[in-house]
């Protein structure tokens, strides 16, 4: 076998192309420019890249076996010292295509990986990337322990070979997987009873997604004035960040960054990050946020909607924010000016503007305001004495945001999602029934003062103390 190379700094990108594949040439180009990107993200230099036609997968080097002995020419002419392939190998291909060019492949997913690794800044970010890496790795394990081929028995005759060096290390690594979905299980615990503890204050969640690179920490920092590293690069931000933001006419809200999404995102990186992504999934409205001036701005969406619906998270609210407005132009060379568009009904569904100038930011938070106070209720209850019950789910679910003893009852300001607070009209006895009359008068006619209120009498229930639907 052949010295692998510890420098990995020369980097020669092998780029597949399906035969019947009816993208355009310009879609190539893009690909291939993303995947460049994706090296030097890694710290790698890019010394040149091969096209290569793929009818179907060669078992032995995934390209025919022309092209391969083209690629190791080519690694030769060019001195690089790493071989990037734009799509997943199996183990055995990776391990064919290093014997043959005598250099060091790593497929698209261990980049993405590594990349994750370096960038990776939280202890949660450590484990979840290192168990993505162990698990990718279990099926790359080769024989390279030759003096320590086999421990042998300890019993008289010593009974046979005993366990092979790479059974050990197969072992081994099992055991540290196993440790690090232990540990990983009691991080997204603690991120679950945070979760709880802002449900309970009725502090609703924007998260924003997209594809790596769109702009979202750029957003997220003129959004909230944090410090979150931002640059020019794929996957700047890895660990998920929360701020609060205050001033709105819908009150507080928490907005959270996240990691972004790209194509052929590995499927054991996103279920490594399943609790860093639950700030996704338990998000109340998303942030969809793209490049506006990416020519690949469709495809983007796509892939996004893609990871979303593999996380769970296609059904939560979205309004979708074009950035860098300040790169488009109009026919006339006028700067592109932002504007809000909404749909059937006043749902915002599009923001246009610029993150990095604050262009267009005050109908960002218009919007935002506008999406929250459509998706939560907020209003106040005069509940009689005699439902206690429901004032005890109500509690219970954290939507009660301020409660005052008054004669008869309560008063109470709930606010909550309005998703989370309807199933409470299914509640027995009319408690559920009358819930649902109060919040109906509420959307109806939004009185003056946002309250709803039922007067406290004996004629709102019957003689056994259940709550019977009336409204005011």
């Amino acid at each position: 076998m052949f010295e692998r190379s510890r420098k990995g700094e020369r980097a020669l990108l092998l780029q597949p192309r399906w035969v019947g594949d009816r993208s355009s040439a310009q879609s190539d180009i893009d690909e291939l420019e993303e995947f460049g990107e994706l090296a030097r993200s890694a710290g790698a230099t890019v010394v040149g890249s091969l096209n290569a036609r793929v009818e179907k997968p060669n078992p032995k080097y995934f390209v025919g076996s022309g092209k391969a002995e083209e690629l190791k020419t080519q690694r030769q002419v060019l001195d690089a010292d790493l071989i990037l392939v734009n799509h997943a190998l199996s183990p055995v291909q990776e391990r064919n295509l290093e014997k043959l060019t005598e250099c060091r492949v790593v497929d698209r997913t261990g980049l993405i990986l590594d990349i994750f690794a370096q960038r990776a800044r939280s202890h949660e970010g450590k484990l979840q990337v290192e168990l993505a890496q162990l698990k990718h790795m279990s099926t790359r394990l080769i024989r390279g322990w030759t003096h320590l081929e086999r421990q042998r028995g300890g019993a008289i005759g010593l009974r046979g070979p005993g366990e092979t060096q790479l059974e050990l290390d197969r072992r081994l690594l099992a055991g540290r997987v196993k440790q690090l979905s232990q540990r990983l299980e009691k991080v997204e615990t603690q991120r679950t009873t945070a979760r709880r503890a802002r449900q309970r204050n009725a502090v609703p969640v924007v998260s924003l997604v997209g594809y790596t690179n769109a702009g979202k920490s750029t957003l997220f920092n003129t959004l909230t004035g944090a410090g979150v590293y931002a640059a020019d690069q794929l996957f700047a931000t890895l660990d998920p960040t929360l701020r609060r933001i205050d001033g709105l006419a819908c009150g507080p809200l928490l907005v959270a960054d996240t990691v972004g999404f790209i194509r052929d995102l590995p499927h054991d990186l996103v279920a490594a990050f399943k609790s860093t992504l639950a700030e996704t999934r338990d998000a109340d409205l998303l942030l969809h946020v793209v490049d506006a001036s990416d020519p690949e701005i469709d495809q983007r969406i796509e892939e996004v909607g893609r990871v979303l619906v593999e996380i769970g998270a296609h059904d939560i609210p979205q309004i979708i924010v074009y950035n860098k407005l300040d790169k488009l132009v109009d026919g006339d060379g006028a700067a592109r000016q932002p504007r809000l568009e909404t749909i059937e009904g006043g749902t915002v569904a599009r923001v246009w503007l610029s993150a990095v100038n604050g262009m267009g930011l005050p109908l960002l938070r218009d919007a935002l305001t506008t999406a929250l106070q459509r998706d939560r209720i907020r209003c106040s209850l005069a509940l009689p004495n005699t439902a206690g019950r429901l004032r005890a789910r109500l509690i219970a679910l954290g939507f009660v945001a301020s409660e005052r003893i008054v004669e008869g009852g309560w008063d109470m300001q709930i606010d909550g999602p309005r998703a989370q607070i309807e199933p409470l009209f299914g509640l027995p006895d009319g408690e559920g029934d009358w819930l649902r009359a109060q919040i109906a008068g509420f959307d109806s006619d939004h009185a003056d003062d946002g309250v709803i209120r039922a007067a406290p009498t004996a004629s709102t229930h019957d003689n056994r103390g259940h709550v019977h639907a009336r409204g005011d």
